[in-house]
Order: structure tokens, then C-alpha cells, then sequence
């Protein structure tokens, strides 16, 4: 019990140290053991108009989309539809002439991309939104960008480096999201509202936001360094299409409807083989695929997660650009999620290491 309190202290200080940051809002969900042990809202889901937190929100999930989107693909990788192993051309074509940059210019790639490369984001790929190829996308489909039609343009970009040779924060769980819709014969929005979001009662969640459901979303903002300054900033760069599920970052949700994956992974309930959640959560990085990975101090890259290197904890988890945090520790029976919603946040930077 005592060190249950410490904890929660430890918690509490770095909260109020994020109010006196002047973070606009917060809503912290802790479960242990199935139980909801620790909820903490502070300020406003709207300062403007002075609407206090009540845990309704519904927030845009960023990159806590990525392992909803890589779950939705190892449901598909248990049923024999792909191998890890598999080269990503075998189902999207257009990724078997890759390019990539060298010294000497661009240059045929020797390694083709495998599906493995797409969850580990080893793939070479970069988080270029606004890349030659990308807006040519916007242009030919007037602005719908479906899916699996963008990675055609996608295709077109040359790599940063030889797939499975480095580490580098990506569009590749977009890429995953496309395969997904190629492998299970369904949109990648249905396929996760069927298997995932219904079943968990996640009624809250889509990675296709009507105009309707972006203006329901708790208030948005920005912070600005140079004057320690809020303002609104609604927009989601990452949907890059009206028909764009943006796999890595665009899906929406309240608190209380993460937590409900964050549980029924944690409990192991979404993947009817034991060790596909061990594959998820294990260190696949080499020493060299690492260099430029941020939490390699402490921490290796799984498939669509921060987890433990060898000997080096239980717990896994991620983050989003507008500041949400989940973690699980299933050894502790575990699972946090905290949730604002303000990009370029003063208290970004080691947010997820402290908040464990």
C-alpha cells in the first residue's frame, strides 16, 4: 500500500508540474487488475468557451492509433493470411522497385520491404505528408486519397535507407492499414469497426471522422515556444483524404474507450493465439537498426510498440503527437491512459518515460 501511495504522489506532482505548464487540459485513466484505481480531469475540453473535462471527450488519438492498427493486422497474420517473413510486394505491387537515397544518388534498392519492416518501421519510409507523391495523391483523387489507392503514390518516394537496415519513424503503419484492406477483402475502417472496435464496445472510435464527428472532438490547441502561448489548432494533418484511415494516426476516441483495448490487450483477449501477443511485445530492433531509436537507452521497438529490451521490465506502450500516453505493465496488471490534446506540448519531451 505504501508504495501504491508513492506512486500516485509521484503521479499527482508530475500532473500539477503539467498545470503550471499551462496545459488547457488533462484526463488521466488508470486501471490495476481489471479495476479502475486512479481518474484525474483537470481544466477544459474548450478554454474559449470555458467547457470543463468531464471524461466524455473525445480526443484525435495520433500515434496511439499505431497498436490498434498493428492489432488489426496480427488478427489477420494469425489466420495465415501473410508471415512476417513475406515481402510486402506479394500483396501491394507497387513496393517491389523501391528506390533509396545514397551518397551517390538515388540508387535501386537491393532489400525489398518486408511486412515485418511495416510494424517495426524499418522500412526506410519517411513522415514526408506533403512528399511530391503525396500531393499528387490529393490532386488525381480530389482530395479523397483512398487508402489503398495512396500507397500507389506512396510507392513513387525513394527510401531514406535499405529496408530492414535502420530505424526511422514512418508512414509504415499507414502502409499497414492498406494491407490489412488487401488481405481481409475489407476497408480498413470496417474491418477494425467488426473485429476490434464493436466487440470491446468502443462505440466512440473510427479512423474516418465525419465533418460531424471532427467538430464533436475536444478542443484542439498548439503551443507556441517563442511566446509560452495556447491557440487552436483543430486540424489533423495526418488524414490526408476525406477516404484516408490513416493507420498511424487517425483515429479519434474517448479515455474510457482506450482503456477498453488497453484491457483487452493486456488480458490477451484480441488474438486467439497466446504467443502473438509475445511477438507483439518483444524487442525486434538490432544494434544497428537502434542507433537513431529514441528510447533505446532503456527500451527496444516491437511490433508497433515501446517495450522492454531483455531483462528490462514488462511494461509496453507509446505515444501521440498532441500528447497521449498509454502504457501496460502485465505483470502489475496494469494499464494507463492519459489523454490532451495540444500539439508541440511543452510537456512532450520524456513525457512517456515519466509518466510510467
Amino acid at each position: 500500500m505504501e508504495k501504491v501511495k508513492q506512486v500516485f504522489e509521484k503521479i499527482r506532482a508530475l500532473l500539477e508540474h503539467f498545470q503550471q505548464q499551462g496545459i488547457p487540459g488533462y484526463d488521466l485513466l488508470v486501471y490495476q487488475h481489471g479495476q479502475p484505481i486512479l481518474r484525474w480531469h483537470y481544466g477544459y475540453s474548450d478554454y474559449e468557451k470555458r467547457f470543463s473535462v468531464n471524461g466524455t471527450e473525445r480526443y484525435n488519438l495520433y500515434s496511439c492509433s499505431k497498436p490498434i492498427t498493428c492489432t488489426a493486422a496480427l488478427q489477420l497474420m494469425e489466420k495465415g493470411l501473410f508471415r512476417l517473413e513475406d515481402a510486402l510486394c506479394d500483396y501491394l505491387p507497387e513496393f517491389g522497385r523501391m528506390t533509396v537515397k545514397t551518397e551517390n544518388g538515388l540508387q535501386p534498392a537491393k532489400n525489398l520491404i518486408k511486412i515485418q519492416d511495416l510494424f517495426c518501421m524499418t522500412a526506410g519510409f519517411t513522415y514526408d505528408l506533403y512528399s511530391p507523391s503525396l500531393m499528387k495523391a490529393r490532386k488525381y483523387t480530389n482530395g479523397r486519397c483512398p487508402t489503398r489507392e495512396v500507397m500507389k503514390y506512396l510507392a513513387q518516394e525513394p527510401l531514406l535507407f535499405e529496408p530492414s537496415t535502420s530505424w526511422n519513424y514512418s508512414l509504415c503503419h499507414d502502409v499497414l492499414a492498406a494491407l490489412v484492406e488487401v488481405v481481409s477483402g475489407e476497408a480498413f475502417e470496417s474491418y477494425v469497426q467488426k473485429h476490434i472496435f464493436q466487440p470491446l464496445g468502443m462505440t466512440s472510435c473510427t479512423y474516418l471522422p465525419t465533418m460531424q464527428d471532427e467538430e464533436s472532438l475536444c478542443a484542439q490547441y498548439r503551443y507556441d515556444e517563442a511566446t509560452g502561448s495556447y491557440h487552436a489548432d483543430r486540424q489533423n494533418v495526418y488524414r490526408l483524404g476525406s477516404e484516408y484511415a490513416s493507420g498511424g494516426a487517425g483515429c479519434v476516441s474517448t479515455v474510457d474507450d482506450y482503456m477498453r483495448f488497453l484491457e483487452a490487450l493486456r488480458k490477451d483477449e484480441l488474438f486467439e493465439k497466446r504467443e502473438t501477443l509475445e511477438r507483439m511485445t518483444r524487442n525486434y530492433l538490432t544494434p544497428a537498426m537502434e542507433q537513431p531509436y529514441m528510447y533505446s537507452a532503456r527500451y527496444g521497438y516491437g511490433l508497433g510498440v515501446r517495450c522492454p529490451k531483455a531483462g528490462g521490465g514488462t511494461d509496453f506502450g507509446w505515444g501521440g503527437a498532441a500528447g497521449a500516453v498509454l502504457g501496460v505493465d502485465r505483470d502489475a496488471g496494469i494499464s494507463i491512459y492519459y489523454a490532451q490534446h495540444v500539439l508541440s506540448a511543452p510537456n512532450g519531451t520524456g513525457k512517456i518515460e515519466a509518466i510510467r
